[in-house]
């Protein structure tokens, strides 16, 4: 499992807007990579809401920010418009970043077993590092106590 002090797994992704994001490519910026489960839930929206009203306050803190989760770019897009969301999302459609992360888990929701994302989020240090892992992420104060750590590296 991914902790603090390990390298950060490559991966490069589409993201909303039609280009790619490579981590190699971000290098000299601190990255929080956080995944959640499904767009337009209410959990996943309240996270993602609160990521962009920060994003100028991560910005400040030399921190790019992305949201990560397995829908398509077309199911991104429509999340985006209908929130007015900033933070630019990424999709991992066939799941190999959600499985280098240590994310995609086997979950039980009202006795029925199925596999999805943990809600998790990952903190990067400029140099590709893992500084901050939060995993089982409740949304209340979380994108608060990101930029804290953030704004301390």
């Amino acid at each position: 499992m991914l902790d603090s002090p390990d390298q950060a797994p490559h991966f490069t992704l589409p993201r909303d807007g039609g280009s790619d994001i490579s981590l190699a490519d971000l290098k000299g910026k601190a990255v929080v990579l956080f995944f959640y489960p499904r767009d337009d839930t209410p959990g996943c929206t309240k996270e993602s809401i609160g990521f962009s009203t920060h994003l100028q306050a991560f910005a400040d803190a030399n921190t790019l920010v992305f949201g990560i989760s397995k829908d398509p770019l077309s199911k991104h897009e429509k999340f985006i418009a209908k929130h007015d969301l900033t933070t630019p999302l990424l999709s991992d459609a066939d799941g190999t970043t959600c499985e280098d992360y240590g994310v995609w888990k086997e979950k039980n929701m009202y006795g029925k077993k199925h596999w999805g994302i943990e809600r998790s989020t990952f903190l990067i240090d400029a140099s590709g590092q893992i500084a901050r892992v939060w995993r089982k992420v409740k949304v209340a104060d979380h994108v608060e106590e990101v930029l804290e750590a953030a704004q301390a590296l």
